[in-house]
């Protein structure tokens, strides 16, 4: 068996309507709505879903916790931008630039916190 990509993860979030803006205005991932009353975050090839943390999806994690989540997204866009189009927005940065080492090689990082604290981590492979 070998596993080539992530399809999709889950989210356990405090307001889907907080969420989405962050991811989708502010990161600038597509919203998909499907299901009955189920929302996710497309980039790429992948996607985010969405759980409230009061509506039980089955089956789910066996304890999904808010903020527990610490994700490495990769940009396109360098990193110097990345930071003045967050500055924009007022989304305080805790870490970086710093260097990292990611799936493919090094990478060029910075750290943030969505709206429910996970730390969100992104990042520019180093040519």
């Amino acid at each position: 068996m070998l596993i080539n990509r992530i399809d999709h993860f889950v989210l356990t979030v405090s307001s889907i309507e907080n969420t989405i803006h962050f991811y989708k205005d502010i990161l600038e991932m597509e919203v998909i709505h499907f299901g009955n009353h189920r929302h996710a975050l497309k980039f790429g090839n992948q996607k985010i879903n969405l759980h409230h943390k009061d509506h039980i999806i089955n089956p789910s994690a066996s304890h999904p916790t808010l903020g527990s989540a610490d994700l490495c997204l990769i940009s396109d866009t360098p990193i110097e931008q990345v930071i003045s189009h967050l500055n924009a927005y007022k989304i305080h940065i805790e870490l970086g630039p710093v260097t990292r080492t990611g799936a493919e090689g090094d990478i060029l990082s910075i750290y943030l916190r969505d709206p429910d604290s996970n730390l969100i981590e992104i990042s520019n492979y180093i040519d």
